[in-house]
């Protein structure tokens, strides 16, 4: 064989080779600890390496923490719940958009003894009420999560002062989801959580579901893809392609009908805020 003919095959090879390499891509998502200690990413993940050949690395942290990564632009997008710190961020140039993709709601648990009373609260506003005059324990992630910021935007829409409560009663875990719902189940305490994670959580003890429904405790989830003109290393290829494949019907399906003993931990909605 002649070297001409030797760099042709070479040459064919490496055109027929290309698209193959190509196809396998990966992708890093800042993700929240509620997001991923539900569950629903060992179920989605699989299936966007099916569809896309994607594989999506997760970083798993608080919504502070994630979005302060993306800033960074340490990661390729963000999976958050805190919707004025998202588009803050869109605002800055970090990201182009942010789109909607699911939602579940809020919940505060407290032990089944109920000592200050909530269950039968009109509104959240009182239940927090009535924790803050019981001086019932209470345990706040403290992270600067989705979770915390929800919890101190609660707090300040009754007047409740949190800065200046006494660490005897109210506790900030400085932690994920888990951890902290893992505390308040040591110390009988209130809590807010996110109802995904404790319909996860394992180690329940003597804590309870009290208090929900309350339109307030609405927690939506958003995905952000980092701007490439802002962070030119992004791989804003391989963000779009996710993007497109988590607001379908393919996602739709497995959002929808991923359950718990029967119980839906989260609620697709990409289709309607689109």
């Amino acid at each position: 064989m002649t070297l001409r003919h030797t760099l042709s095959l070479g040459l064919s090879l490496l055109i027929l080779t290309a698209p193959l390499r190509a196809a396998a891509d990966e992708m890093k998502l800042a993700v929240t600890t509620s997001f991923h200690n539900s569950g629903l990413a060992d179920v989605l993940l699989p299936a966007v390496k099916a569809d896309l050949d994607l594989t999506v690395h997760l970083l798993v942290v608080g919504t502070g923490q994630a979005l302060r990564l993306g800033r960074a632009g340490d990661v390729d997008a963000i999976l958050v719940h805190a919707k004025a710190a998202e588009e803050a961020f869109v605002a800055a140039g970090h990201a182009p958009h942010r789109t909607e993709v699911m939602y579940n709601d809020f919940v505060l648990i407290g032990p089944k003894s109920d000592p200050a009373k909530i269950a039968d609260a009109p509104d959240v506003g009182s239940a927090l009420s009535a924790i803050w005059q019981a001086r019932a324990p209470f345990v706040s992630r403290g992270d600067d999560s989705g979770t915390h910021t929800k919890e101190k935007a609660l707090w300040a829409e009754i007047g409740a002062d949190r800065t200046a409560f006494d660490p005897g009663w109210y506790r900030a875990a400085g932690a994920g989801m888990g951890a902290t719902l893992n505390l308040a189940s040591g110390l009988s305490a209130y809590v807010l959580s996110d109802r995904a994670s404790w319909l996860t959580f394992g180690n329940k003890g003597d804590l309870a579901l009290l208090f929900a429904g309350d339109a307030a405790l609405f927690n939506q989830y958003a995905y952000l893809p980092l701007d490439p003109k802002r962070h030119p290393h992004v791989n804003a290829a391989a963000t779009q392609a996710f993007e497109h494949w988590l607001t379908s019907p393919r996602a739709a399906t497995l959002i929808d009908g991923y359950r718990l003993n029967g119980a839906a931990l989260f609620h697709f909605n990409a289709a309607a805020s689109q």
